[in-house]
């Protein structure tokens, strides 16, 4: 496997690197959050990307939300995982394959509800955009 590039966005970046180099000590916990690394596989290029993402883990699966900022598009990460969804997961010192999935329905609802819990923002972030923000799952391969 190639080595991932990072998210193009310098504070991401840097995100990134302090929380590879450190195995997660330094980057795991982000403004009262906890993020983990997700690589996707690139829809058009087939390179690796790799960006930093708050989640919640609900039972064996980790929830991740494409918000965007409540941009009008979705963000690169989830088109590629549209289209691909194998993908790498770093927690902390862990790193494994996924398998992401768009959760639905009352699914949706449930897992959106327990996002706001630990990130607010989400819903303001849905009232800026006529999309609706995706809530994906990552279950282990």
């Amino acid at each position: 496997m190639s080595t991932p590039q990072d998210s193009p966005v310098g504070f991401v970046k840097d995100h990134i690197k302090q929380y590879v180099e450190s195995g997660g000590t330094d980057g795991y916990e982000w403004h009262g959050t906890t993020i983990l690394l997700l690589t996707t596989t690139g829809r058009r290029s087939g390179t690796q990307h790799r960006t930093a993402l708050i989640y919640r883990q609900v039972g064996d699966g980790y929830v991740i939300v494409a918000s965007k900022g409540g941009a009008p598009k979705h963000p690169a990460w989830y088109l590629n995982l549209s289209d691909n969804p194998d993908v790498r997961v770093q927690v902390k010192d862990e790193e494994f394959a996924g398998r992401a999935r768009l959760a639905e329905g009352d699914e949706r609802a449930k897992l959106w509800s327990l996002m706001t819990e630990v990130w607010p923002d989400y819903d303001n972030y849905q009232a800026k955009t006529d999309r609706q923000i995706p809530v994906v799952v990552i279950d282990r391969a």
